[in-house]
């Protein structure tokens, strides 16, 4: 049975959607005005594995995400660059979306822009209001009033008093009744002569022009596309509040059902060496930036690693320890190849090796996605596998067998396979069977020097019991 860690009920408990092998899930996306970072490659690529593993087991999820292309921080930095709002939301959601294919983040069914859902905001803030969950500040917007949501905090196990507290944005306005009370919409502010502004990120609305809340966006979308109820919601733990409390006060205050989501994802922080990452202290690691200096398959690996519950304490060390890593998976990848390419003289065994693997990697995902379990299986299955290679008791059948699973694996994991094995050309071929002449003929002087030539070409020369292995260089 699956089990999923909920942060709303605080424990773990099995996952039974409300349809039968159906899933409606929801994560939310990024606010489009700069580059993303690897803290939100984190969270993507996580969820990217969540819904492929569930997929795989017979599960029908459709996966929604929003996209925040309006905004505060959005128009405040196409102020700084003079450019529209329009335009730099659509530059970066362009460079977000390539950001995920580059990770090989291809899971999501569909992506929603909150500009696109302008009519469904403002029909859930008209009703929030008829409803007196709402209020107006003259010259200012519509606000959700806390005060009058009594389960307010239950997600985040905070009160409406602890609302200044707050871990993601929060709307400012000395008006407010509450100090926890936010945005539904903003109002385009005057000018001097009493006449609205004219700002492209403003639509009409029965208040006047303005723009929607942050909050808002979340719950109009997922009300129109899953309706008041839903099976998972997904998000980074910098938004469980007040961000996700607020999406609950929201759906929950309008459809008077709760829960609005039946079960709470939540992806753990990402610091560098022990601090958040932040453009002032020189920390601020886009996903470009990393895949330019290593790859897009290593930082895959560097999140599966660790839980997605739990932190992640970026570092060079831990870096170069999953480069080491994935070429010790490349080089079994690569043996596993040969063997499948040659019959073997010898008994075969080994069918047991890939089901004990396939339990092991079953029990660990089950178990609430836990990858770093099922990726410390994958390597004693390496330990043990090229222990019966050097053995010559994987023979092609066994080799075939392995790979298979491996390629099935991949589809959820997307580390193993990510590139093809680099080919071998003639002349290297031709080097190695020289060498290995010599070393019949016991002439170790030449066949070092045959060595020596082939890493300089970027290959390097195990000697095993059953011949030479060689493998690209890292």
């Amino acid at each position: 049975m699956m089990k999923v860690s909920n942060t709303l009920s605080r424990r773990k408990e099995n996952l039974r959607p409300r349809k039968n092998k159906e899933i409606h899930l929801f994560v939310c996306g990024p606010t489009v005005y700069d580059f993303s970072h690897i803290g939100h490659a984190r969270t993507y690529i996580a969820f990217d594995v969540i819904v492929k593993y569930l997929r795989s087991i017979g599960f029908r999820v459709e996966y929604l995400q929003n996209i925040t292309d309006v905004d505060d921080k959005i128009i405040n930095r196409a102020k700084e660059l003079d450019t529209s709002h329009i335009a730099l939301a659509e530059k970066f959601e362009k460079d977000y979306r390539d950001d995920m294919k580059t990770l090989k983040v291809d899971s999501v069914s569909r992506y929603a822009r909150a500009t696109r859902h302008i009519k469904e905001i403002i029909g859930q803030i008209q009703r929030l209001l008829q409803k007196g969950y709402a209020y107006e500040i003259t010259g200012d917007g519509i606000y959700y009033d806390i005060s009058r949501f009594k389960r307010y905090g239950k997600l985040s196990g905070r009160t409406s008093t602890q609302a200044e507290d707050a871990i993601s944005r929060i709307d400012e306005s000395i008006h407010k009744r509450n100090k926890g009370d936010f945005a539904l919409w903003k109002l385009t502010p005057r000018s001097p002569k009493g006449e609205v502004g004219f700002v492209e990120s403003s639509w009409p609305s029965p208040w006047g022009k303005g723009r929607p809340g942050w909050h808002i966006e979340d719950t109009a979308i997922t009300e129109k596309y899953f309706g008041p109820q839903y099976d998972i919601h997904g998000g980074a733990r910098d938004l469980l509040f007040p961000h996700h409390e607020a999406e609950i006060a929201q759906m929950e205050a309008l459809s008077g059902k709760r829960p609005m989501a039946k079960y709470w994802l939540h992806t753990g922080f990402l610091t560098i060496h022990g601090e958040k990452m932040s453009k002032s202290l020189g920390n601020f690691i886009t996903i470009r930036d990393f895949t330019e200096k290593y790859s897009a398959r290593l930082l895959r690996f560097l999140v599966l690693k660790t839980h997605y519950r739990s932190p992640i304490d970026y570092s060079e060390e831990m870096v170069e320890q999953a480069r080491h890593e994935l070429a010790r998976i490349d080089e079994f990848v690569g043996k596993l190849h040969e063997k499948s390419e040659i019959r073997s003289t010898k008994h075969e065994t080994n069918s047991k090796l890939t089901l004990k693997f396939k339990k092991d990697f079953t029990k660990a995902m089950e178990d609430d996605f836990n990858t770093p379990i099922a990726i410390a299986s994958l390597f004693q299955l390496i330990n043990q596998g090229n222990i019966f290679l050097d053995k010559d008791r994987i023979g092609r059948t066994a080799a075939k067998a392995l790979l298979d699973f491996f390629q099935e694996i991949d589809t959820i994991f997307g580390f193993i396979f990510w590139r093809e094995r680099a080919a071998i050309s003639p002349d290297i071929k031709q080097l190695i069977r020289e060498r290995e002449e010599y070393r019949k003929k016991g002439n170790w002087e030449k066949a070092d020097e045959l060595r020596a030539v082939l890493k300089t070409r970027g290959w390097t020369v195990e000697d095993t019991a059953t011949g030479p292995k060689i493998k690209k260089s890292p």
